[in-house]
């Protein structure tokens, strides 16, 4: 195993519009081959779209999404003995977030409408009312962590 010391955690700038990080995070996973003004513009055009469809204010429905994607445990595995468990372990604050926002964001590509700026806003829709892929994702994740609490004692 590596000893290579203490990771150094990268601060991420705020976003523009709303100043918050969390935007910016989602914003740069959203991003492909660096281009990040296009990755911007769907996400604050898929803003509005939900906005316009659910009727309420987009960022709130971009909060309420992440916080109901955001696990709270999930399984790692780990050999004991020449077998390997699958042992629930709580998820730390900084990898909740990252995980949202990367099952949000695969959950939005994964869908069938004809534009991302759709497929984003649907799916951020549909996260924020507990359904939609992501959602499911984070019951998954839950309902693995839960069948494999007998294996808990092996935690490190």
């Amino acid at each position: 195993m590596a000893r290579r010391g203490k990771y150094k955690v990268h601060t991420v700038a705020p976003d523009p519009k709303y100043n918050s990080v969390l935007v910016a995070k989602f914003i740069n996973k959203l991003m492909w081959d660096g281009k990040k003004t296009v990755a911007q513009k769907i996400f604050y055009e898929a803003l509005a779209l939900a906005e316009k469809k659910a009727g309420e204010d987009g960022y709130s429905i971009f909060q309420k999404a992440i916080n109901n994607v955001k696990p709270v445990l999930e399984v790692r595995p780990r050999r004991v003995g020449g077998a390997t468990y699958q042992i629930p372990m709580e998820v730390s604050p900084r990898r909740r977030d990252a995980l949202a926002i990367k099952w949000l964001v695969e959950a939005a590509r994964a869908r069938g409408e004809y534009t991302m700026i759709e497929r984003l806003a649907n799916e951020l829709i549909d996260a924020s009312k507990k359904q939609g892929a992501a959602f499911k994702k984070k019951e998954d994740t839950h309902k693995m962590a839960e069948a494999n609490r007998a294996f808990a004692h092996y935690r490190w």
